[in-house]
């Protein structure tokens, strides 16, 4: 059977508490609220089973991985089945004592697990000390036939790359879901806060506009410090993107809310007429592409 020519896609914006019951039952209201405004393919933000725990280095922290399949797929692809949607649900995942990962579920309409996308990009900053805990993806940038659509998802720090986007737009998806767990250092809020979420939107409305494909960008919200200290204050703004980098929805920097908005192939397709990035890229001039770093001893000799 053809994939629809349109579908709604929905963005659930929350915050995280200490307890990951109560987490888990935010989303699972969260995503049947967006399911009963139209979504249906529904992402939630990055690990939204904990507050974010990668502020400290705690080995008792890996208790909160769980495998996958799992209780929260298992309760989220009962909701999918219910209201006939995909559900996109980033979770800690356990594959193997020793071996965990920062990745994203893709539930189908009918329930059934389609597979995994696992965080290809590992960051290691103040406060964001992923190293300690994921392991990277081996996944590859993978894309799902869901339903209603191709799709994509990659997971925060993968933002900042531009690599990741093309692959899954060269893979046919036409939208990327970037699920998300980024804010601010309060200490550096007053002197950069602005020119640091502008840039960390910039560079997503990017991806769209460079792919031709729609972008979901989707946050938590509050402000958490589970290992004492300043912690982090998460700045919200979700947004979608459309194919030349039009907002279609954006949410506010500290609630919890659901963004709706629609993806039409016909306008994906008018972008890339109009703009045809694709067509014009010198694949045959872009080996260096998969070099750490070119330096003057790889250059060509001149002739």
């Amino acid at each position: 059977m053809d994939s629809p020519k349109s579908f709604s896609i929905g963005l659930v914006q929350m915050a995280a508490g200490p307890d990951s019951d109560r987490n888990l039952a935010n989303a699972l209201a969260r995503v049947e609220e967006a399911a009963s405004r139209g979504a249906q393919v529904i992402c939630l933000p990055e690990l939204f089973r904990s507050q974010y725990f990668c502020q400290k280095e705690d080995p008792d922290l890996f208790n909160l991985a769980e495998p996958v399949p799992g209780p929260s797929t298992e309760a989220l692809g009962a909701v999918a089945r219910r209201h006939q949607v995909v559900v996109v649900a980033p979770l800690f995942e356990r594959r193997a004592p020793g071996i965990y990962h920062n990745s994203a579920a893709v539930i189908d309409a009918s329930g059934e697990l389609l597979g995994l996308y696992r965080k290809m990009h590992i960051p290691d900053d103040p406060l964001y000390y992923e190293k300690f805990y994921f392991t990277p993806g081996d996944l590859g940038f993978r894309v799902f036939d869901t339903r209603f659509g191709r799709i994509a998802v990659l997971i925060c720090w993968d933002q900042w790359y531009p690599e990741g986007a093309r692959l899954a737009a060269l893979s046919g998806a036409v939208v990327v879901f970037y699920p998300t767990a980024i804010g601010w250092h309060p200490h550096e809020k007053e002197l950069s806060g602005a020119e640091q979420r502008e840039a960390w939107r910039t560079i997503q409305r990017s991806h769209a506009i460079a792919n031709g494909i729609y972008v979901g960008a989707v946050n938590r919200v509050g402000h958490e410090a589970p290992a004492g200290g300043p912690g982090i204050e998460f700045w919200g703004s979700s947004f979608i993107a459309d194919p030349f980098g039009v907002e279609l929805a954006t949410a506010s920097s500290n609630k919890e809310e659901t963004l709706i908005a629609h993806v039409d192939l016909a306008r994906l397709e008018d972008v890339r007429r109009n703009w045809p990035f694709l067509r014009d890229r010198r694949v045959d001039a872009y080996a260096g592409i998969t070099h750490r770093y070119l330096d003057r001893s790889s250059w060509p000799a001149k002739s």
